[in-house]
């Protein structure tokens, strides 16, 4: 799909410039030209005084395809230095959900280096098996040789669902392989399920900034493919009497290897406080906090609670702190057991990435401000009076 100007039709009026909201209108030689900025908006085409600019549609013919050849339900079990990340636990969790409505076998892939007691854990949650892939190259992540061999285990094995987290990794390389499959993907889905009627995977993922849900399906090709937001779905709890096989394949040979990155070194965040994901209390600063200065009582606050810091879009948007810290629709969905929010006036962005949290605590001069409809306890007043007081009382109780 493209916008396009007939160059003989257009009369060099320019009324489309100023219909464009992103500048992607130029005049060249008194005719209207698109460029890279176009994002469909089709503005353009309504403005437009003698119908030169058209909308153009673009087909595409894949090969036809026999669904029923594909079967499985697969999950990508991530690790980092060597140490199987707990979203691999939550999609054995939702995989597992699935396979009982399919009747499908559940799989864990696992690309790595010396992890055949973390490929047999990933039974204990839930994998009736597990495809473990053992070679040096795999140690560390590197999206080139990562979408290389679950491009090619896909291809051999043909499962029907492929799931994998939303985090940095899956976000890197999974569209590598929907699009080396020749699959549609959608990305940070919030919720899972199966059509009752047609066997299709219902992969819903909020839309338009969160003001909506939308429940995108993929009738005509497989595998079905998804990303996950990190904790959203209920992690698979352990039971070392479930039974599976698992599958070790050593060396990469037959696999279309694309190697030409390396990974060299990997130089790991230095940070006071503990990782925002995986936190059981989280802190997060917003718009009240005034600056980046203010972010200072938060890490304070964060530190004697042995809590990570957070922030809303707003402060990163501000550059205050890095993006990492985001929670929220277009960060890091979060469910610690505790969430303090300081400053932050609960846009329906932030609450969605938050507000499964078990206990929510807003700090926040505004009395009206909508985080207090989600927030488990509430404290008007100013911030930076009120969280001063709550460090020394936590340090107070711990004899510091």
């Amino acid at each position: 799909m493209a916008v396009v100007v007939i160059k003989d039709q257009c009369n060099g009026c320019e009324a489309c410039l100023a219909s464009c909201p992103y500048e992607a209108i130029e005049m060249v030689d008194g005719v209207a030209w698109i460029n890279e900025k176009c994002t469909i908006c089709l503005a353009c085409i309504e403005a437009c005084p003698v119908e030169a600019i058209i909308q153009e549609e673009s087909k595409v013919e894949l090969p036809d395809l026999d669904k029923n050849s594909y079967s499985g339900i697969w999950i990508f079990a991530e690790q980092r230095n060597g140490k199987v990340s707990s979203v691999a636990m939550e999609l054995l969790g939702a995989g597992r959900k699935l396979a009982g409505k399919t009747g499908e076998k559940l799989t864990a892939v696992l690309l790595g280096h010396g992890m055949e007691e973390a490929a047999r854990d990933l039974v204990h949650f839930g994998a009736d098996e597990v495809l473990y892939v053992d070679d040096p190259a795999l140690a560390q992540f590197n999206d080139g040789p990562y979408a290389s061999v679950l491009g090619d285990l896909i291809e051999e094995h043909k499962p029907s669902i492929v799931l994998a987290g939303a985090t940095f990794m899956g976000r890197s390389f999974i569209p590598m392989v929907a699009s080396r499959v020749n699959t549609g993907l959608t990305a940070d889905c919030t919720a899972l399920d199966i059509d009752p009627e047609t066997g299709d995977l219902l992969q819903t993922r909020p839309a338009f900034g969160g003001n909506i849900m939308a429940t995108i399906i993929c009738p005509r090709h497989r595998p079905q493919m998804a990303t996950v937001r990190h904790k959203v779905m209920a992690a698979a709890p352990k039971d070392t009497g479930h039974k599976g096989e698992v599958h070790v394949i050593r060396g990469l040979d037959g696999i279309r290897m694309d190697d030409r990155t390396k990974v060299l070194e990997v130089v790991e965040e230095i940070i006071d406080t503990v990782n925002l994901a995986e936190a059981d209390i989280i802190v997060s600063g917003g718009r009240g906090l005034g600056g980046p200065e203010g972010f200072k009582i938060i890490e304070e606050l964060a530190l004697a609670l042995d809590g990570a810091v957070g922030a809303s879009r707003s402060a990163v948007d501000s550059g205050w702190i890095p993006y990492s810290h985001q929670v929220g629709q277009t960060g890091k969905t979060v469910q610690p057991k505790l969430y303090i929010a300081c400053g932050i006036s609960g846009a329906v962005q932030h609450l969605a990435g938050m507000q499964a949290s078990d206990v929510i605590v807003a700090i926040n001069k505004d009395a009206d401000a909508p985080i207090f409809d989600v927030a488990t306890y509430g404290l008007v007043g100013d911030l930076f009076q009120i969280i001063p007081e709550i460090v020394r009382s936590v340090n107070a109780s711990r004899g510091q």
